[in-house]
Order: structure tokens, then C-alpha cells, then sequence
């Protein structure tokens, strides 16, 4: 069996399992082989009621002391009964499973496995799942793959598709050169698919899981090492500097930063320099990277070009789209959007006036890409929230135009150390201040106790016509359990707060189009509260909201809390961030503390990486990152930063990819480009 196989070759890969693997993006071998788990499952010895703790996945055993009783929540049948033994009795709830009602029975003895959460202040044992006793003992000690799913699709299914994959693909081209692999002491790839799949403990699962990290790493930096020498050609589009903008800019009812100025001064001398652009702007949430973007694109126009403005999501698109037609629209600058969810024909008008020249800018999400769009004279493209954009999304756009300059931006606070080898293709600008008008955001860190005075706070604001996020604590068992979490607290908060107060849910098992409506509705103030899952952690800007409640918060990264925070305190009024911890251990007090003392995202970027080590390599990856299926650029950061060395190392010599013995890592760097040739 080939990698470029279809799944359909692998032995017990129906017509059905086919298409549910399609809906995860498994397509090959090589894609089913690359679905790495997102966590294991490690099976220990059966804890007495009293020892549980919150958070963890526990089995017990004892016998019913409460007869189930059904409940609804919306969309949602709750089953709800007790499990006791000699130390305790703990609650126990099941989501949409009533047919265990009639199979639980009073005084029978069960073993019962699931994860201890918190709720109300009490702990309870979530959607547990039933093992006889040999069954239980069997597990014991393993470490079981858990892998991101899909509907119909289950987690044992995965687990036999691939474990077949592996026999059946006897000889797997190893692209890695030996000598790197010596060098960096990393196990053959075939084997590292093995470990990372199907370990047979923690040390053999770490091992091969660093193997793939360092692949992950090592061709991100050596695409970037070749990108960068060809960007380094002649620019076909050298401009002037044109005193219509710096016009414009004096005319604004605010004066830039300090540091927005540096940072414009930058991009001027880059597009008005002789060679192609290739920046990325730094900047910290609310700190104006937009109207630096927005004077470039104007400085590109009054060129004679184009410009192209791609950001992550529709509602960003519509509001960026909105801020450039009252900054520019008066001064005759033709603006358009295109985005997926439009109608075909205004898709194809779209198209017309950015291939004939009516457009002289266009705001789009990944639409803009597509293969029959095509530009007049693309001279200047921008992509917002880099870090969402991998570096075939990139190579897409800048082939639209020939040779363009390229200006990416970034909110995501990365660490200068880590920056300069993630981007290490771009020279690098941060604008490191925020306007004077804003108000710093002010920051708590409390338990669950302090709730209803958190509500009350809530419903005052509401009153007073502002806005409320409450981001709602991350599941890591599946993405059911994480609706549910979402879909239960909604309800709940529906019978807390009056009728008059609009709450709505968003969470990720939401189809584009609906996920987009229900922010987008947000952002006109139709909705009061949003209650979410970290899908709104980027691509949403709404002044009007104040409050941004964050449910176990300990569970996040700092920087992915910090970029929560940084919805709110994007308007006039005073905005708060009330972290909200579900464990008093003094670690998570220690850590949580930190974004109490600053809104710089930096210096907690900084924190972040020196507090978490190595940590957890399998903990819920915390950066929003697309760029890498496996590596996280925070926990891997000393893996980065070796793959950086190495490809340098490789990089040296301009002919060295193309010696015969390098023939499959050249092959694997020209399928990551997309290019046929380099």
C-alpha cells in the first residue's frame, strides 16, 4: 500500500467509514496515518468515592443509591442517579443515553468510569461508562489513543483503520536525512508512527511523538529558508511615497503611536525599496495594527495597484470591510468583499471587477484564493492573523499578483525568540504601545463561590446597554460532551437571568454558515450574553462588549486566556476579565495571577513558556495554531528552535536539496509549497 492510497484500501474501510473519514480530512493513507491522537486515555486502579478529584477521568465501584430519574435541557435527555461505596457516594449524569434507565438496577454493584467535574460546588461523575470486572483489569496500565471525531464516527473505529494502515504499509520512504536523524537522535518515521499510535508506555509515546514534531518543524523552516531567497528578487511593483497619505493620516480624529509610526515608516521604505516586502507586524490585541494595514493598502492604490485583504473568518471580513470603506471611500479607493457565503453571482461579479480593475481592494476570507480569482495588477496583499494562515494559504495569495509585497499581521502574542524562526522568512516589526484612549481592562482571578456576585455584576451591565462573553470550560473527551457543556449552561443561565436578557450559545460542532450568523448578530447587539467555546477567541470585535467571564480558567494556556481577554476593552467604556478557577491549589493561583498583573501580551507570552517546560506535551493545545497537526509552538519550543538550526545548517549550500540522495525531502518540501519545481 501506497501513502497517496485512497482509505478505501485499507482493509475494513467501507463506502460509509470513507465518507466520515472525508469529514475529518482523511482522504489518503498518508492522511489517516498523520490523524494523530489528540490525548490518551490511561487506565488506573479503581479509586474509593472520597479520593475524587476535579478534573480527572476516574473509575469506581459500588452499587446504586438513588433510582435514575430522566430529565430534558432543551435537545438534551439527562439521566441522573448516585453510585456509593464505603468511603462516599458520588452523583452520576449521562447525556442522551435514556436507555440506561432500564438497564440500571438498585443495589447491583457497577464499575463505572468517567470524568469528575464540579458542578454547583459538588462533584459528579460525567457520562461514565460501564465495565464488568475482567473487562476493567484488562485495561490497566495501557495508554489508549483518543482521536478527534466526527458523527458516526467512533474512536475504536479510527483505532482498527489505522492500526491495519500500519501493517499494511510495510516500507514508509523515511525523507528525514540520516544524518539528521543521528544528529537529533530521532527514531525511523515508520517506528514513530508506531509509538505515537499505539505506545506501549509514556517514554516509547514522548519519543516518537518528538520524531513528528521535529518533521512538523524541521519542513515549516526549510520551506520558510527557500521562501525567503526567492522573495528576495527585484520587486516587480516599486512604489513612491505618496503625500496623499500622509494626508489622510493627519486628517484622522486620532493620532498614531509612537510605535505605529516606526512600524508605517518600515512598510514604506519595503514597498518604496527595489525588492519585494516580506513583513510581519507584531501587535498586541487593540494596539492598531488595522490602520497601519489600511495605510499601506492606500499607498498601494495610489500606486496604480491592488490590494487584497485576507482575514480567518467572514464577520472580521465584514467588519474590516465596513473600517476600510469610512476610511477610504471618500477619497475615491473602490472596495469589495468576497467570502464564501455570498451568492453565486455576486461571487462572479466579484471576480469581473478584481480581474478588469474595478476593485482596487478586496476584503476576503480563504474565498479570495480560490483558483479563478484572478487580479489586474495585485500589488500589495495583507493576511490578518497570521498565525491562522499555514504557508500554502500564503504562497496561494502571492501568486495571485506577480511578485506582490507581502504584509502579514499577528495579535497571537509569540515571544521574539520564537518569532524570528516561526516567521523566519519575514523581517519582523511590533508595534509595542496602544492608543492613549484605551482603558486598561481590569482583571480578577476568583472561585466558583464568587458566581452569583459575578451574575449580579452581569445583569448591571446588561442595564446599563453593554455586552457579555462567557467562554465556557473546555472538554477534552469530545466534542459532544463540549456542546453539551455549552447547551446545559446556556439553559441554565436562561433561568437565572430575566427573559429580557438574549443569550445565545456557540460552540464548534455549529455548521460555518450558523457560527458566522450568531457572531455576526452578536455584533449588531442582538444578543446580551454569548456563552462559547474558544471559537470566538479570534475574528470578532464588538466595542460595545465589557465582560469576558472565562469558566476553569486554570485549563488554559495564558496566552490563549490573554487573547480571550483581548475581545473586550475594545471600545469607551471600562471592560473587565473575570477568570473564573474551579481548582484553589496555589499552582493555578500562581499562574492565573500573572494576567492580573499586566495586559501586555508579551511579557505573558514570556511567562507562559517559562511556566509551562515541557508540561503536558498531550495537554489541549493552546495557541489556536493551524499551522501543525501535532507541534505546539509554545510546549515544543526547544523542538522549533533545533529544526530552525538544522535547516539553516541545511540551507547553506543552494544546490544541497537537489542532490539525489535528498530526492524524497526535496519531494516532500515541493508538495508543501505546492510548487513543481523550486
Amino acid at each position: 500500500m501506497q501513502l497517496t492510497d485512497s482509505v478505501r484500501k485499507i482493509k475494513g474501510v467501507g463506502e460509509k467509514a470513507e465518507k466520515r473519514l472525508n469529514k475529518l480530512k482523511i482522504y489518503t493513507v498518508e492522511d489517516l496515518l498523520e490523524h494523530y491522537p489528540r490525548g490518551y486515555d490511561e487506565f488506573k486502579p479503581i479509586k474509593p468515592i472520597e479520593r475524587l478529584e476535579e478534573g480527572e477521568t476516574a473509575a469506581v465501584e459500588g452499587t446504586l443509591a438513588v433510582r435514575p430519574q430522566m430529565k430534558t435541557a432543551g435537545r438534551l435527555r439527562i439521566l441522573n442517579t448516585e453510585i456509593q461505596d464505603a468511603s462516599g457516594c458520588v452523583p452520576v449524569t449521562w447525556f442522551n443515553m435514556p436507555f440506561l434507565r432500564n438497564q440500571l438496577k438498585m443495589g447491583t454493584r457497577y464499575i463505572m468510569r468517567g470524568r469528575v467535574v464540579k458542578k454547583r460546588g459538588r462533584l459528579l461523575l460525567e457520562q461514565p461508562k460501564l465495565y464488568s470486572k475482567d473487562e476493567f483489569y484488562r485495561q490497566m496500565g495501557k495508554l489508549r489513543p483518543i482521536y478527534p471525531l466526527t458523527a458516526g464516527m467512533t474512536n475504536s473505529a479510527i483505532t482498527k483503520a489505522l492500526e491495519q494502515a500500519l501493517k499494511e504499509t510495510e516500507f514508509l520512504p523515511d525523507f528525514l536525512p540520516l544524518e539528521i536523524r543521528k544528529r537529533q537522535n530521532l527514531p525511523e518515521y515508520k517506528k514513530a508512527l508506531w509509538q505515537i499510535h499505539f505506545p506501549a508506555d509514556r517514554k516509547e509515546r514522548d519519543e516518537g511523538r518528538r520524531r513528528l514534531v521535529f518533521d512538523e518543524l524541521f519542513l515549516y523552516s526549510l520551506s520558510l529558508a527557500y521562501m525567503k531567497k526567492r522573495e528576495a528578487a527585484l520587486s516587480s511593483h516599486v512604489m513612491e511615497r505618496k503625500k496623499e497619505v500622509d494626508e489622510w493620516l493627519d486628517e484622522l480624529p486620532f493620532s498614531l503611536t509612537t510605535a505605529q509610526k516606526k512600524v508605517y515608516e518600515e512598510i514604506v521604505s519595503d514597498m518604496t525599496g527595489g525588492t519585494v516586502m516580506n513583513r510581519l507586524v507584531q501587535g498586541d490585541v487593540g494596539a492598531g495594527k488595522t490602520i497601519v494595514a489600511v495605510a499601506a493598502l492606500y499607498q498601494a492604490v495610489l500606486n496604480g495597484g491592488q490590494g487584497a485583504f485576507m482575514v480567518p473568518t467572514e464577520v472580521l471580513a465584514s467588519q474590516h470591510y465596513d473600517n476600510l470603506c469610512g476610511l477610504l471611500s471618500k477619497r475615491g479607493v473602490r472596495i469589495g468583499m468576497l467570502t464564501g457565503s455570498l451568492t453565486a453571482k455576486q461571487k462572479r461579479e466579484g471576480r469581473e471587477n478584481l480581474a478588469c480593475g474595478t476593485w482596487d481592494i478586496v476584503v476576503g476570507t480563504h474565498a479570495i484564493i480560490q483558483d479563478n480569482i484572478e487580479f489586474k495588477n495585485l500589488s500589495l496583499v495583507i493576511t490578518d492573523e497570521q498565525h491562522r494562515f499555514g504557508v500554502k494559504q500564503r504562497e496561494s495569495l502571492f501568486r495571485k499578483g506577480e511578485q506582490p509585497h507581502v504584509l502579514a499581521m499577528s495579535a497571537t502574542p509569540i515571544p521574539r525568540t520564537l518569532a524570528l524562526i516561526l516567521y523566519g522568512d519575514m523581517d519582523l516589526s511590533v508595534i509595542d504601545e496602544k492608543p492613549k484612549n484605551r482603558l486598561p481592562i481590569k482583571n480578577c482571578v476568583v472561585n466558583t463561590s464568587y458566581r452569583p456576585n459575578a451574575y449580579r455584576f452581569m445583569r448591571q451591565q446588561i442595564e446599563a446597554g453593554r455586552q457579555i462573553y462567557i467562554i465556557c470550560p473546555m472538554v477534552e473527551d469530545s466534542e459532544e460532551m463540549e456542546l453539551e457543556n455549552v447547551m446545559i449552561y446556556t439553559e441554565e443561565l436562561k433561568g437565572i437571568f430575566p427573559a429580557s436578557v438574549r443569550i445565545a450559545a456557540l460552540h464548534g460542532k455549529m455548521k460555518p454558515g450558523e457560527k458566522e450568523e450568531i457572531m455576526a448578530a452578536f455584533s449588531r447587539g442582538e444578543t446580551d450574553i454569548l456563552v462559547s467555546t474558544t471559537v470566538i477567541e479570534v475574528g470578532i470585535d464588538v466595542p460595545n462588549a465589557t465582560v469576558m467571564m472565562v469558566e476553569n480558567a486554570e485549563r488554559f494556556g495564558l496566552a490563549q486566556l490573554h487573547q480571550l481577554r483581548g475581545r473586550v476593552g475594545r471600545g469607551k467604556e471600562q471592560s473587565y476579565c473575570i477568570l473564573m478557577t474551579g481548582r484553589d491549589s496555589k499552582e493555578s493561583k500562581e499562574r492565573l495571577a500573572i494576567l492580573t498583573q499586566s495586559n501586555d501580551g508579551f511579557f505573558i507570552a514570556e511567562k507562559d513558556l517559562k511556566l509551562r517546560g515541557q508540561g503536558d506535551l498531550f495537554g489541549v493545545r493552546q495557541s489556536g495554531d493551524q499551522l501543525f497537526k501535532l507541534a505546539d509552538i509554545f510546549e515544543d519550543a526547544g523542538i522549533l528552535q533545533q529544526a530552525g538550526q538544522e535547516a539553516k545548517r541545511f540551507t547553506q549550500e543552494d544546490i544541497i536539496l537537489f542532490y539525489k540522495k535528498n530526492e524524497k525531502l526535496r519531494n516532500r518540501v515541493e508538495s508543501y509549497l505546492g510548487q513543481v519545481t523550486l
